[in-house]
């Protein structure tokens, strides 16, 4: 606790306080009300005084009537001011002598040490910014509702106020506790009052004050350096005294103010900077950081770093982010650098493992505060954790990969090992061209080390920001790459030149497209007008330059098909409206050796990109559309002449008589008029009349390549997609509908043919080709405008569909499922598995495309929800969207297919079991059929109200499949289909309480009230199941070891005999016609209505007694017709039950 004082003490602050500056005059009365409750308020003519004030406030209102503060405080009321009545509002107020208020002060806390002390502790927590104040009663009985509602609110306004107070800092050293241990002390007090108390600011303040002192002893000495250096003549000694006595009290001073500063952070932050809050933590934290960068000297040692290092394991990530943000702040400054070698020894690989922080914020902040140490301490980093650092330049997350290319850009690019040895006498230009060199072979050395090929354009995006300048220089790329090879010192090899291929394309399409990439998440930005107009700017000097430059460039690496159908991507960024692209000769060459190159390669590669850049340049809005499009022309007319007559060579009398040398001439012309057919409408070319007569012969005689009918079922699949496309504009006519339906019935019956291929491609192909032909035409069905021509109905008939279904078993639902992340052998391998993967999910969603459509019947999905759970890694999420877009569609046909699936699922079952043999592997066990029936349950969410018509669907024909037409015998006691209510009950929790009392309701008109309550083993499925509609668990307990089996355990003879009545299905006149309202107008009961808060949940269950007596048989329950609709209010207390 505080001292008691003394008239030393006393005399010895007097003395300190003369030494302040005080620049207001005057006195104000002490009336410090401290103690004085909340329930003060203004008087009519403005001032504040206390009303009812506490018992402090009366011990002293006698005391300070005649003191000097009287006069000031009347000054202020002649005014209309308002009157200081805290201790805290006479500071802040600042318009008396501090002198005088500190005073009065110690004059009361020597009359009475308690008021004092209260006095002093009310004003910190003002400091501190809590609305609230301390009375001698709280302080005196510590009651815990009293404190708690003192510290609910802080306001941080007034709580900035300690600010001015800390200006001050002698009145710490009268009321400063001699025992640091003491739990009563308020900054040090424990417990979840004293936390919200910014203690950590009142240390932050002191070092300013602290710092505010260095200075004037810096000054002092400096006045007593000169004043020393003067003649013995002119020297004054007294001066000299004075100065060397004020550098003295000065530095005494700032000793006690860092004994203050030690005092509050063993007392304070040794026991906060662990606190069970995080923001606690945090404030620690980022408080320490300041400590450490203003005031040096004292706390940058590892006593204090250790703190720092020790928090960036804290679970929480704003601290550890607080911790990285600080260290930023401390390597930033060269002077610091010194004091943290022990530190970057003990933490380092701390900080380089919080770049995989799962706090992307950390992550990134890390990754720059590594930066800064490698460019200030460059050995700390050592070349195995640079590697481990530059591979986060692929990052997913794109500003922790920006981040990575500032570092890798830093290190590698910025001053590259490699710099060339620039000759004396040497042009800018050639300078700047060597140095972007020893740059770009410094980044393709990184790349190729790095093992991660295929990503450069994630790389691209990485550097973007950093090395944009040197990415955009495209001049210097494309010098590089037609440089004469004889003249390098050392020339690039063919893999480099492919990379530097690779980089420039890249380079290109972030300068028009920006950072968007698949898989890379950014954060949002603000675009100014100045980052608008830099891609204009880009898209204008690459038009520029590339028509002038890609020609050559085509000409040079006409030979790999790799670097031809990358270089062949650039046309399709050249922006035609630039005020640079007004070139016609440049781009007639340049569409001339796009068409030699054409004419070299059939790499599905190279012909897809120079069909998208033939795309875009032939646009009809575009200003090169008139040059662009006729030399496409030509190139595709003399494509279809050179296949009409190979074509009429090689098929004579109905059989395909070409040899080897024209069946690749045919082939690589139909792989171009294929690959421009897929990007552009070639249907003037009669492609489809040329075509379809391969699948001709290959239907009837065979012996066609397997490549050439694949492509043949491409080329015509794609004639007829465009004749859909464009059939509002072509179709003109009812023959022309006709004769487009023929070609479409025409093309699926060849498909058709092609499923039993014995080639797995041709029959791939055709199943593909069936699914976009069909969904195509289903759409444009939909957008058909009726007063005009359109394509016609064309319906695919059970044996196309049944077709479609054994294809998609056959060729996706094959084997044990594996882990598509998992590792072979070897890489090989892996690749191989992967891309067999996707080319099962490609099927698989081809097929749910005709389903969500509505080309196929909804049923047929019930065969691939057999296999949600099975292929769940590999196919559920396709499975599920599939079951979600068909609920959206009709939720009632969804429900039907579901209860489809598990019912076929439940039957191969039991005739497994019912045979003797042991099950296959094909069938699954009764507790997979539970489970996937559970997973179908998930997927109605959590809104119960938008499934009720489905969910009561379900239990409808559940209970129908298990007891309609059942009639009970002495050898066949139960239902045999019993078990299936047990996979029935997973739908119970998502009925609406209403809802389960109709559906119980339902199930007694199958079975008497006996027979649910009976617990033989033969029963025990209906037990559980009458368990999961009441929401009684404890009658379902007998039956967990029943349905946890796999196998359907069937009645024993002894029981048969015993066995209740069963009773027989209802008529057709009471049975449950439409699941959409479950509402019975003739039985519905209410109960009284009752007020919210004379209600128990006890008094809300339904009335009826629902135990084993036999009853009656209740009536018919009548379903009504009437759907019911989502937005219809539901009367929860309302129980539709027949009694």
């Amino acid at each position: 606790m505080i001292a008691e004082p003394t008239v030393t003490s006393r005399s010895s602050v007097q003395n300190e306080n003369l030494a302040v500056d005080v620049n207001s005059s005057g006195a104000v009365n002490h009336t410090v009300g401290g103690a004085r409750n909340e329930n003060r308020q203004k008087s009519l003519r403005g001032k504040r005084r206390a009303r009812g004030g506490s018992e402090n406030a009366k011990r002293r209102h006698t005391k300070v009537t005649n003191g000097s503060l009287g006069q000031a405080q009347n000054r202020h009321l002649k005014h209309g001011d308002i009157e200081a009545v805290t201790l805290f509002e006479v500071v802040t107020m600042g318009r008396s002598a501090m002198q005088a208020v500190v005073d009065d002060w110690i004059e009361a806390y020597i009359t009475d040490r308690d008021s004092g002390l209260l006095d002093l502790i009310s004003f910190f927590i003002q400091c501190s910014g809590c609305k609230g104040l301390v009375t001698a009663e709280m302080f005196q009985s510590r009651q815990d509702d009293v404190m708690r509602k003192m510290v609910e609110e802080l306001d941080e306004g007034s709580g900035l106020q300690y600010k001015k107070f800390l200006a001050f800092p002698w009145i710490l050293t009268v009321t400063w506790p001699m025992d640091m241990d003491s739990g009563e002390y308020p900054l040090t007090m424990s417990g979840p009052y004293w936390r919200r108390f910014r203690a950590m600011k009142l240390l932050s303040s002191l070092i300013g004050v602290a710092l505010s002192l260095s200075v004037s002893i810096e000054n002092s000495q400096r006045l007593g350096e000169v004043e020393r250096t003067k003649t013995s003549g002119r020297r004054n000694s007294p001066r000299l005294e004075r100065i060397n006595r004020k550098t003295t009290e000065l530095q005494d001073r700032r000793v006690e103010i860092e004994n203050m500063m030690d005092a509050i952070f063993k007392g304070v932050f040794l026991k906060r900077y662990r606190d069970v809050l995080p923001e606690i933590r945090s404030m620690c934290m980022e408080e320490l950081a300041v400590w450490m960068k203003l005031y040096s000297p004292v706390f940058l040692t590892d006593s204090y770093l250790k703190y720092m290092g020790w928090m960036m394991h804290d679970k929480l990530p704003d601290v550890r982010l607080k911790c990285v943000l600080g260290l930023q702040g401390l390597y930033g400054d060269p002077l610091l650098l010194p004091k943290l070698d022990l530190f970057n020894s003990r933490f380092k690989d701390r900080m380089i493992s919080m770049t995989l922080d799962k706090d992307h914020e950390v992550a990134v902040q890390t990754l720059r505060l590594l930066t800064l140490i490698s460019q200030s301490a460059e050995e700390v980093i050592n070349p195995e954790d640079y590697k481990q650092l530059f591979q986060l330049v692929f990052s997913s997350h794109r500003p922790l990969a920006t981040a990575a290319g500032e570092l890798l850009y830093t290190r590698l690019l910025s001053s590259p090992t490699q710099a060339p040895d620039l000759r004396e006498g040497a042009s800018e230009q050639d300078t700047h061209t060597q140095l972007t060199t020893a740059r770009v072979r410094a980044l393709l050395h990184f790349y190729q080390d790095s093992e991660l090929h295929q990503h450069v354009v994630y790389l691209v995006d990485s550097l973007w920001d950093c090395a944009g300048a040197m990415l955009k220089d495209w001049s210097s790329l494309t010098s590089l790459l037609l440089q004469d090879p004889s003249t390098q010192d050392a020339d690039l090899s063919a893999g480099e030149q492919s990379l530097v291929v690779e980089l420039l394309v890249a380079s290109v399409r972030q300068a028009v497209e920006g950072p968007l990439l698949a898989g890379r998440s950014t954060c949002k930005k603000v675009v100014g007008a100045r980052e608008k107009k830099s891609p204009v700017d880009d898209c204008g000097r690459l038009t520029e330059h590339f028509l002038k430059v890609l020609p050559q460039l085509l000409i040079k690496y006409s030979g790999s098909p790799e670097t031809v159908a990358s270089l062949l991507k650039i046309p399709q960024y050249l922006h035609p409206d630039s005020p640079h692209a007004e070139f016609p000769q440049a781009l007639s060459g340049l569409l001339a050796e796009m068409g030699a190159v054409l004419e070299l390669h059939t790499h599905p590669a190279v012909l897809e990109a120079a069909a998208r850049s033939y795309l875009s340049l032939c646009g009809e809005e575009t200003a090169w559309h008139p040059l662009a499009r006729p030399g496409r022309d030509a190139v595709v007319q003399c494509w279809a002449d050179r296949l009409a007559a190979l074509l009429g060579d090689a098929l004579q009398d109905g059989n395909f008589t070409a040899d080897a040398e024209k069946t690749g001439e045919i082939l690589s012309t139909l792989k171009k008029l294929t690959a421009f057919h897929n990007a552009q409408d070639l249907s003037r070319w009669g492609l489809y009349e040329q075509v379809f007569p391969l699948l001709s012969v290959e239907i009837i005689h065979g012996g066609l390549p397997t490549q050439l009918t694949v492509e043949a079922l491409q080329c015509v699949s794609y004639s007829v997609l465009w004749n859909l496309n464009t059939s509002g504009e072509t179709l003109t006519s009812r023959e022309k509908a006709v004769a487009q339906r023929s070609q479409m019935r025409a093309l699926c019956e060849k498909c058709l043919r092609c499923l039993s291929h014995n080639d797995q491609s041709v029959k791939e192909q055709a199943f593909l080709s069936l699914c976009d032909v069909l969904t195509a035409h289903n759409y444009q069905l939909q957008v058909w405008d009726p007063s005009s021509y359109g394509p016609l109905l064309y319906t695919p008939d059970p044996k196309l569909q049944r077709a479609l279904l054994a294809f998609i078993l056959e060729h996706v639902f094959t084997g044990a499922e594996y882990d598509s992340h998992s590792r072979g052998s070897d890489v090989e391998s892996g690749e191989g598995r992967l891309e067999e993967l996707h080319r099962r999910r490609s099927l698989l969603a081809g097929y749910c495309k005709l389903i969500v459509h509505g080309v196929l019947e909804m049923s047929m999905a019930a065969d691939l929800f057999k296999y949600y759970m099975k292929y769940y890694n590999n196919f559920g999420d396709i499975i599920k969207e599939t079951l979600s877009r068909t609920r959206q569609m009709d939720k009632i046909e969804s429900a039907r297919t579901l209860v489809l699936c598990l019912q076929q699922l439940f039957l191969r079952l039991k005739q497994e079991q019912d045979s003797g043999v042991t099950c296959s592997s094909g069938v699954q066990t009764f507790s997979s059929i539970k489970e996937l029936a559970r997973r179908f349950s998930l997927t109605f969410g959590w809104d119960q109200t938008k499934s009720r018509e489905s969910l009561a669907l379900i239990h409808r024909d559940g209970i129908e499949f298990v007891f309609q037409g059942f009639v009970q015998r002495a050898e066949k006691p139960s239902p045999p289909y019993l078990s299936y209510l047990t996979i029935l009950s997973e739908f119970s929790s998502k009925l609406l309480r209403p809802d389960k009392k109709i559906v119980y309701t339902y199930l007694q008109r199958y079975v008497s009230e006996q027979t649910i309550s009976n617990r033989e083993e033969c029963w025990l499925p209906l037990i559980y199941y009458r368990a999961s509609l009441l929401a009684t668990g404890a009658e379902g307990e007998d039956a967990v070891s029943f349905i946890s089996s796999d196998t359907l355990k069937q009645p024993s003879l002894a029981n048969r005999s015993r066995s209740p009545s069963v009773r027989h299905s209802p008529t057709a006149d009471g049975d449950m016609r439409s699941p959409s309202a479950l509402t019975s107008s003739e039985t519905k009961v209410r109960r009284p209505h009752k007020s919210s808060s004379s209600t128990s949940p006890e008094d809300r269950k339904p009335e009826v007694d629902l135990g084993p007596i036999v009853r009656e048989p209740p009536p018919t329950i009548v379903i009504s017709e009437e759907p019911f609709h989502a937005n219809e209010e539901l009367d929860v207390d309302t129980v539709e039950v027949d009694l």
